[in-house]
């Protein structure tokens, strides 16, 4: 049987059958994406202490989460649906190793800048200096965590992955070299991201 005459969608059908074949033609079909969004990711998982081959072994998994669970009626193109699955296994995997590091996504967000026309920062304003501030009910990874995803669903797609970015520690100048993106784009979405940030905190 030649594999290698089936279309994407009948492939993965395949592979749901067990046929190894198909996932190695699909592999070496789709395999340059992965080195793609390992290369866009590569910085940031660095900054937390995640090695290369570790970041490459996520990434192979979100590779055959993608195949497994395709469905070409209902999704996107394959490539364009193994980049997602891929992103966010090493999105997921990058802020899960910044959490373990206890790194606040506050502190990540360089809450501390000033307001415009005041002389209180984003952290004087939704702080009530007490054990009730939300900067100390934070310290755990399940609130953390929970923070997280909160704030990712008011966010764009741009906007998460500036985000993602952000939690890593990168300055906006680094991620626009990150996102190919010209920095006062990156440096507007920052912005955004902490009013949508502040908003839901005070809430």
């Amino acid at each position: 049987m030649d594999y290698k005459e089936y279309l994407d969608g009948e492939l993965c059908s395949m592979i749901s059958e067990n046929s190894e074949e198909a996932k190695e033609i699909l592999y070496a079909k789709y395999k340059y994406i992965i080195d793609i969004v390992i290369k866009k990711y590569l910085l940031s998982s660095m900054k937390v202490g995640i090695e290369f081959n570790d970041l490459y072994q996520e990434a192979l998994v979100g590779f055959s989460d993608a195949l497994n669970s395709y469905n070409e009626m209902r999704e996107a193109s394959l490539p364009t649906f193994i980049t997602l699955c891929v992103e966010r296994r090493l999105q997921n995997t990058i802020v899960k190793a910044n959490a373990a590091k206890n790194r606040l996504f506050l502190q990540a967000l360089s809450l501390d800048y000033k307001e415009k026309d005041s002389d209180s920062t984003l952290s004087d304003l939704i702080s009530d200096n007490s054990k009730n501030d939300p900067l100390n009910n934070m310290e755990n990874e399940e609130k953390y965590n929970e923070m997280i995803e909160q704030i990712e669903n008011q966010l764009s797609n741009i906007e998460k992955e500036v985000f993602t970015l952000l939690l890593t520690g990168l300055n906006y100048k680094e991620i626009a070299k990150e996102l190919n993106k010209d920095p006062k784009q990156i440096d507007n979405a920052i912005q955004r991201i902490k009013n949508k940030a502040k908003k839901l905190i005070i809430e």
